[in-house]
């Protein structure tokens, strides 16, 4: 590593914080601007209102971060270079003999090190608060009753409870229906309430107490003599093993709660049979595709203020603000498109192969 890397990474990492602290401060602020009715419902008191806030956007902050992680990284590197090429240092660069490309390295080493940022951020970081991310902004704190209808559990089973307190950890009149492979419902599991208990001995880490547990099942051969409940039989249960501890209900609330997920708990709910393949295909395709994606913008975006000449910044940064919304519009529409069979992977990797000619064109044009 040269002086001079070190004097660009130097630069690249101030920016970057910057960056950083700005975007999504400003993404913070937004929100709450357009989500505070919903944080200051009710009774609540200013302090529970705040705690409310604090604790919605602690754990948020890791979900914005891996949204802008590739507009952030674009932005500090684009800084750190127009700040270079206005002060005329890129001039003193070449006339030392040194190429534009080489300049260019160590602004793609520090992208590529923000890629793995997002890719911890992702993996370990965004599974281990899902459940957080689940709530609602009138809910920061996780503190209302909800009803829970026909949660997927092991083996098939479905899972429903009148009441659910996140809080307790507790369901009121909880309803598990088991059913065949064929999904006819072969017996029923009620409790008038059922509290989570945990216990490193069970595969999920706890177990369900039930109170006033009751399985009823139909008996498989006529009986000799029906009782009053005709061939309906009936066994008290005092506990249920499931998959779905407090945790996970919480985070099934949300319509976005498998994109969450780290990839081995995606690869276990297709072996469960809990969700589609399709879908899981197309969220890993687009795990895949994002850090391809957001290096593919700093390399589209690099051209517009590597220059030989101090030039028009203003005139460059149009452009690049062009160029590199186009694809980070057509990247967040791939996102949200799913498709089945064989073109699962398309929308993820569309921008992709859209862009990639741009970025050989671009960089072969630079005058170095």
């Amino acid at each position: 590593m040269t002086i001079l890397d070190r004097y660009i990474l130097r630069s690249l990492l101030v920016n970057y914080v910057i960056a950083l602290g700005v975007m999504i401060s400003l993404y913070v602020v937004l929100d709450l601007f357009v989500n505070m009715d919903e944080f200051t419902e009710g009774d609540a008191s200013t302090g529970t209102v705040i705690a409310g806030i604090l604790s919605y956007y602690s754990n948020n902050l890791f979900l914005y971060f891996a949204q802008l992680s590739g507009v952030i990284t674009l932005f500090a590197c684009l800084a750190s270079i127009a700040r270079m090429r206005r002060q005329n240092e890129m001039t003193a660069i070449l006339a030392s003999g040194v190429s534009l490309y080489r300049i260019a390295a160590p602004v793609i080493a520090f992208g590529l090190l923000t890629s793995t940022l997002w890719f911890l951020d992702t993996e370990l970081i965004i599974p281990s608060v899902a459940h957080k991310l689940a709530r609602r902004h009138d809910d920061a704190l996780g503190h209302k009753t909800y009803g829970v209808w026909f949660l997927k559990d092991r083996d098939g089973a479905l899972l429903s409870a009148q009441k659910f307190d996140p809080a307790t950890r507790t369901m009121k009149r909880m309803l598990v229906m088991f059913r065949d492979e064929t999904g006819e419902v072969t017996h029923v599991l009620q409790a008038e309430e059922a509290r989570w208990r945990p216990d490193e001995a069970y595969a999920a880490g706890g177990v369900w107490e039930l109170q006033r547990g009751e399985m009823r099942a139909r008996r498989t051969s006529p009986p000799r003599h029906l009782g009053p409940q005709g061939d309906v039989v009936r066994e008290a249960v005092r506990r249920y093993e499931s998959d779905l501890h407090p945790e996970a209900i919480q985070l099934r609330q949300s319509s976005q709660w498998v994109q969450h997920l780290a990839s081995h708990q995606l690869e276990e709910l297709v072996e469960k049979g809990k969700i589609g393949a399709a879908r899981i295909q197309h969220i890993k395709h687009g795990r895949f595709a994002t850090p391809i994606v957001n290096l593919i913008l700093l390399l589209l975006g690099l051209p517009f203020m590597l220059g030989a000449t101090p030039g028009n910044i203003l005139n460059d940064g149009a452009g690049c603000l062009a160029v590199c919304g186009a694809c980070f519009l057509i990247s967040f529409a791939g996102q949200s498109m799913s498709m089945e069979g064989s073109l699962a992977a398309l929308p993820s990797w569309l921008p992709i192969f859209l862009f990639t000619p741009v970025v050989v064109v671009l960089l072969d044009r630079i005058k170095t």
